[in-house]
């Protein structure tokens, strides 16, 4: 279990004393161009936070002599770095499960159909406390067991059980159709499961597994304007070089194109101002030894881009943003400020929600983390190192750096 520490009720927190405090303020707006290197750096920064919400951002020295500040928690964060939670905007959280050999939907699905509620609740609380330990305060889970009702159903009430506990969870919805009988499966999606899934309020987004399929196309239209004429959002899961996805992106106004892995010149112009987020994936090109997305290409082209992790026990089994924003500075060209603007407040954009999260401003939810250095660009340096020691979601501090040491066998819980 994450180690939960400080009061029972979120109340009132100073965090003081900050080197350096990324505040990551700026505009309403997705971040692009110049303004992603920009962090909002307050040196001898602190927050103030009263029940869950960030009450004052600033100087420690004007926050501590506010009248708000009288009986505060104080947490000492002198000589550390800290910022806003990180956004994982792009997993699979639940599917494919873990295990067997291959990759084919039904025999993942099977899996999640013999799989107990209970049993699936607890692999993802697992894999969510082991996100809140790295940082991570948010993140969207996607579906995607092909068009079988009862899985995609099961994944959607069981995603829904984790709202707030221990991180923001956004579940989405991800249709992908079959080659074969694809217009009357698409029929049956449009006509019954989606319109089912919002009745019960089960996902946020409606997201689209790409093919470049030009039959397929039609469909595609038609099952975004369904989507968003049901009051879903819209996503568009590329997965490829797809000038066709770019396109259709920007058409039908989707709020993010993820997992965009090439982009050549004219696609990257296309993207250029849009108000689409492009979520960038860097961990499964690492893996498979591929060409890495053009991120400094559409960084440097006005493209608001996110990274995001990919998730999922399966294929991607890398949960730390902090390894995230390692890979795009070692391997993609970014810096580190656009780094964790990419993982910070245009994750937020890409899922919706960056009114609430991806910044320390007044008036946004406390999340936040404290890392164990001095100098934020560590983060894109120290591969595979885990350097937050506190993290807190919405006022509430989920996870404290424990220590190491002997224990001995009665201090065990009995479920380790």
């Amino acid at each position: 279990m994450v180690e939960l520490w400080g009061v029972a009720d979120t109340g009132t927190i100073l965090i003081r004393g900050a080197r350096q405090l990324l505040t990551l303020r700026g505009a309403r707006g997705p971040r692009r161009g110049a303004e992603l290197g920009e962090l909002g750096i307050i040196p001898d920064g602190g927050l103030l936070i009263r029940d869950g919400v960030l009450l004052e951002v600033g100087p420690t020295r004007r926050l501590e002599n506010l009248a708000d500040a009288r009986g505060a928690v104080e947490i000492n964060a002198a000589g550390k770095v800290v910022m806003p939670g990180l956004v994982d905007s792009h997993t699979h959280l639940v599917f494919p499960p873990p295990g067997g050999t291959g990759l084919a939907e039904e025999g993942a699905a099977a899996r999640l159909h013999s799989s107990t509620g209970q049993r699936l609740e607890g692999r993802i609380r697992s894999f969510l406390e082991a996100m809140a330990r790295h940082g991570t305060t948010t993140v969207e889970a996607k579906t995607g067991c092909g068009l079988d009702e009862s899985a995609e159903l099961k994944v959607l009430r069981v995603l829904s059980a984790f709202a707030e506990d221990p991180l923001q969870v956004i579940p989405t919805f991800l249709l992908r159709i079959p080659e074969e009988n694809g217009t009357r499966m698409l029929e049956w999606a449009l006509g019954d499961l989606l319109p089912k899934i919002r009745r019960r309020n089960l996902a946020q987004f409606a997201d689209l597994a790409w093919s470049d399929d030009p039959q397929q196309h039609a469909g595609f239209i038609k099952y975004l304007q369904a989507a968003r004429n049901m009051g879903f959002r819209c996503k568009i899961h590329a997965d490829g070089d797809t000038p066709a996805a770019v396109a259709m992106a920007l058409d039908h106004m989707v709020v993010s194109i993820d997992h965009l892995e090439r982009a050549r010149a004219a696609e990257v112009a296309l993207l250029a101002g849009a108000c689409t987020v492009v979520t960038l994936l860097p961990v499964p090109a690492w893996r498979a030894g591929c060409i890495f997305p053009p991120a400094r290409e559409l960084v440097e082209s006005g493209a608001a881009v996110a990274l995001a992790s990919n998730f999922n026990a399966h294929h991607t089994p890398t949960l730390s943003m902090q390894t995230v924003i390692a890979l795009a500075c070692l391997e993609m060209g970014l810096t580190p400020e656009q780094a964790i603007s990419a993982a910070t407040i245009n994750g937020a954009h890409a899922l919706g929600c960056a009114a609430r999260i991806g910044s320390l401003e007044p008036g946004k939810a406390a999340d936040a983390i404290i890392l164990e250095t001095s100098d934020y660009r560590e983060l894109a340096s120290r591969f595979g190192v885990n350097l937050v020691q506190l993290t807190i979601k919405s006022g509430r501090i989920i996870y404290k750096q424990g220590e190491v040491g002997p224990r001995a066998a009665v201090d065990l819980h009995p479920n380790w």
